[in-house]
């Protein structure tokens, strides 16, 4: 089946199956991440206590790990939930916000991608080049990095880690260390709202929740965002904003079917 196909059929998995996607994740994008799996077709959960986390995997069809707004509590509940995930066959995917800007974040993202072996790993450019071990400028949890040699970078490091690499920028790469996909839908003010590239992640999370190709969840996930972005912006009339653009995001992953994906999604190898 080809990848276009594949990606269909999850996208009528999700809604068929509606899957449960637990979230820890951060505070400041907790709802947008919450309402964009329930676009979708999924069902959110956004429990982080380290009493309930590993009860709540077992219910859990992906596991969503954010490192967005760290402290000593969520890192437990991330390292809990995560093993008990990987005991249970649970997906878990990771995005690793800001690695790089700070000790506590480069520590905890290395600790996490060395015992939990995640299936994915979204980030910026920033980011994937941090945990490559490449050196790049951080500015806050921001890429200043250029996208040069992003497909080697995501091959080698998928590779080295045996996961799915997924680097989100203008044209996004995603590599399971064999092949290379980049993906040229979107538009550049999805980087003017807080919390699309967390967003992303969490639709990525909602496919790999109804199918065990990882690769292809990535994509599916990356690619709708980008066609979600392309067709809210364009319905922007003057004197609207990112205000709008915000709210029309969600809408237009709500009413995103096979059809456009199968149409509309820009997809080349490398």
């Amino acid at each position: 089946m080809e990848i276009r196909e594949k990606i269909c059929a999850n996208l009528s998995a999700v809604k068929e199956m509606n899957p449960l996607i637990h979230h820890i994740t951060n505070y400041v994008t907790v709802n947008d991440c919450a309402n964009i799996v329930l676009a979708l077709g999924g069902s959110p959960v956004m429990a982080d206590e380290l009493d309930e986390v590993a009860e709540m995997v077992g219910f859990a069809s992906a596991l969503v790990l954010n490192i967005g707004t760290l402290n000593s509590r969520t890192i437990a509940s991330m390292l809990v939930a995560g093993q008990r995930a990987k005991e249970l066959g649970v997906p878990v995917i990771l995005d690793p916000v800001g690695v790089g800007a700070t000790k506590l974040r480069t520590n905890t993202a290395e600790k996490l991608i060395r015992e939990l072996k995640p299936e994915v790993i979204r980030g910026n450019m920033s980011e994937i080049k941090v945990l490559a071990g490449l050196e790049v400028a951080i500015k806050g949890v921001d890429s200043l990095a250029d996208e040069q040699g992003s497909s080697m970078i995501a091959r080698k490091l998928a590779s080295q880690l045996g996961c799915v690499i997924a680097i989100t920028g203008k044209t996004d790469v995603v590599s399971d260390g064999r092949q290379v996909c980049l993906l040229d839908n979107g538009h550049r003010i999805l980087a003017d709202v807080t919390g699309t590239g967390c967003m992303t992640t969490s639709l990525v999370g909602t496919f790999c929740g109804v199918t065990n190709d990882y690769f292809t969840a990535a994509v599916a996930g990356i690619i709708s965002m980008g066609l979600a972005g392309e067709v809210a912006q364009a319905s922007l009339r003057h004197g609207e904003g990112i205000g709008t653009f915000r709210g029309r995001l969600l809408d237009s992953i709500y009413n995103l079917t096979p059809e456009t994906l199968a149409e509309e999604g820009k997809i080349s190898y490398e």
